[in-house]
Parts: C-alpha cells; sequence; structure tokens
C-alpha cells in the first residue's frame, strides 16, 4: 500500500483511526490497520484501479434504468429518438483531450482562419 500511494494511506489511516505519522507504530500494527480500512478508501480505490466507489456506479446504474423505462413510454422512446445519456457511461468515461488552438497574435489567427476559409471552400 505504501509503495502504491503513500500519501493516500496517510490520509486513509488520518482519516479512519486519527493516526497521522504510521511510521512510529510498529509494523504489524500498521498492518492489521490497513487491513480495516474501508473498501472505498483512497488507497484501496487506488490499488484497484477504480475511479469511483462501487456504491456511486451502482446508484448510477439505477438512474440509467429509470430513465430508460420512462423514455420508452414517452413519444420519443416509441420512435426510437432522443434516448437518454447513460450517466454510468459519463461518470467511467475517459477524458477526452480538448482540442484548443493559441495564437501568438491577431496575424497569426488571420492567417489560420483564412487557410481554414480556403479549406472550407470559402473566401479568404
Amino acid at each position: 500500500m505504501i509503495a502504491t500511494d503513500e500519501t493516500a494511506f496517510i490520509c486513509d489511516l488520518a482519516e479512519t483511526y486519527g493516526i497521522f505519522d504510521y511510521k512510529q507504530l510498529p509494523a504489524d500494527t500498521v498492518a492489521a490497520f490497513s487491513v480495516g480500512l474501508r473498501n472505498d478508501s483512497r488507497i484501496k480505490m487506488s490499488m484497484s484501479g477504480q475511479k469511483l466507489p462501487f456504491d456511486t456506479i451502482l446508484l448510477a446504474g439505477l438512474v440509467d434504468r429509470l430513465s430508460i423505462l420512462i423514455w420508452q413510454n414517452t413519444k420519443d422512446g416509441q420512435k426510437g429518438s432522443n434516448k437518454p445519456t447513460s450517466l454510468v457511461e459519463t461518470l467511467t468515461a475517459e477524458p477526452k483531450e480538448r482540442e484548443e488552438v493559441a495564437f501568438e497574435s491577431g496575424e497569426d489567427f488571420e492567417r489560420t482562419w483564412n487557410e481554414l476559409l480556403k479549406n472550407l471552400g470559402g473566401e479568404a
């Protein structure tokens, strides 16, 4: 646990047991305390690769199922359009890389703008 994320381990020990300096305690005592940490503690989630607690994902799944049931009884649901977005997918999706462009000057912007217009078949 310590090798995985010592900061998370320290935070969990402090939050759960009020231990702020685990190094002053015997190793077997620290081991016993670490086993007793909650499954949604920072260190256990970090070690298992979880980003969200299980109960959060479970509740989001319930919301998804309920929204599908409600949507199926609407006109959109009968047509199969405007399906509600999944809360679970939103919470567990990998963050998208932002596509931003920065310009050094107004001239750089104008040059890039004119190139975009030319590529789109517009006039510059």
